[in-house]
């Protein structure tokens, strides 16, 4: 038995998140802010954020042993870090340094309408695998790594720590899973060859889970392009048809993944596999591989309650942390997916992911009492 269900690493950051007090629950980002127009808001919510702290903090709500492995700065938003990740007892694997300050990110996340982050990386910046503890990782059954588009030392020559990294991982016998993030087309993570790095990566990557306009900015720039031409300001994840996503997932299974899951907001997730014999090969699991082996569906989202949304901030991470301890427990797949659309839908409701977030067994109730369609290709 290893010492740790999940080792979390990558992107750390503080989210301050403004309370919108506005009676809205529907419309564009645009009508709301407009050049000269004042918005009265409520009051600025410190919390943790990223990859690290977002889908850690659930996997423990999920009441798993986690190894959070992260960085952040000696400075005034760095001592706010430290507060929270002490006073959940996470702080362990979280190194400090005085070469740049932590990041932080603002989020707008008005009601009804998609959130918008303005994000400083910070001292996420300079985190290499120098930071990574290997020691620790050979102690945990799941790696976990997030947001490299935002850790501009795996993205660097050609992505090489980010492959080297996910190579020697695997090679432990560690189950690997990887998410990402959206690049800003107008930084140096968005000039980046992206389809190559992802490519000398993903043979090593058990777990892929992006959202679906992540994936579809990656690895088919020209179709993503093509559909935000005729999306204006709306989201794009209702307009991509269903067979771009299983021609987008297909590519990704070639590539070497065994297990994809494509988050696609309000509208659910899709799961593509691939033979996870390779899995099961790994210490500590034990997935059913008649249930796993080739699958492919569609699982729709769970209903949200539009007068308890607060904000969507972390909600793909909390949907992660859902799906791999899903796959921790040895759910089949059916099940898997639906415990990250629920997370997802839950994390809706929260101000703070730990003490707000519901916990495994209310999730397993729930699932239980609601039927959510299941659509199979």
């Amino acid at each position: 038995m290893k010492k740790y269900d999940a080792f979390v690493a990558g992107y750390t950051c503080i989210d301050m998140i403004p309370d919108f007090i506005i009676d809205q629950t529907s419309g564009s980002i645009s009508d709301l802010l407009r050049p000269g127009k004042l918005i009265e808001i409520g009051r600025l919510n410190f919390v943790l954020g990223g990859a690290v702290p977002n889908t850690g903090l659930a996997l423990k709500k999920f009441n798993k042993k986690v190894f959070l492995n992260g960085l952040i700065g000696d400075d005034s938003i760095g001592k706010i870090a430290k507060e929270y990740l002490c006073k959940y007892d996470i702080s362990e694997g979280i190194a400090s340094t005085r070469a740049a300050g932590t990041a932080y990110s603002i989020v707008l996340a008005p009601p009804g309408i998609d959130r918008i982050f303005l994000e400083s990386p910070g001292c996420n910046e300079i985190f290499d695998t120098s930071f990574i503890n290997f020691n620790v990782v050979s102690q945990s059954r799941v790696f976990h790594f997030g947001y490299p588009p935002l850790l501009r030392q795996f993205f660097l020559n050609n992505g090489h720590q980010l492959s080297q990294m996910f190579s020697r991982v695997q090679q432990m016998g560690i189950l690997t899973s990887l998410d990402f993030s959206l690049p800003d087309p107008e930084s140096e993570s968005g000039k980046i060859g992206w389809p190559e790095i992802l490519l000398r990566t993903l043979p090593f990557v058990d777990v892929f889970i992006p959202s679906l306009e992540e994936i579809l900015w990656i690895m088919m720039p020209e179709k993503y392009a093509e559909i935000c031409s005729h999306s204006g300001n709306s989201d794009i994840t209702n307009k991509v048809p269903i067979s771009l996503i299983r021609e987008v997932g297909k590519l990704i299974i070639d590539s070497g993944v065994k297990i994809l899951v494509i988050k696609s907001g309000e509208r659910g997730a899709y799961l593509l596999t691939g033979n996870v014999a390779s899995v099961n090969r790994k210490i500590d699991f034990i997935l059913n591989e008649k249930d796993w082996n080739y699958r492919e569906f569609w699982c729709n989202a769970y209903n949200a309650d539009a007068s308890k949304i607060i904000n969507a901030s972390g909600a793909g991470d909390v949907a992660n942390a859902a799906f791999l301890g899903a796959i921790l427990n040895g759910e089949t797949p059916e099940l898997a997916l639906k415990f990250a659309a629920l997370a997802g839908r839950n994390n809706l409701y929260c101000h703070n992911i730990y003490s707000d977030l519901h916990d495994w067994q209310s999730m397993e109730e729930e699932i239980k009492d609601v039927s959510n369609d299941i659509i199979y290709f």
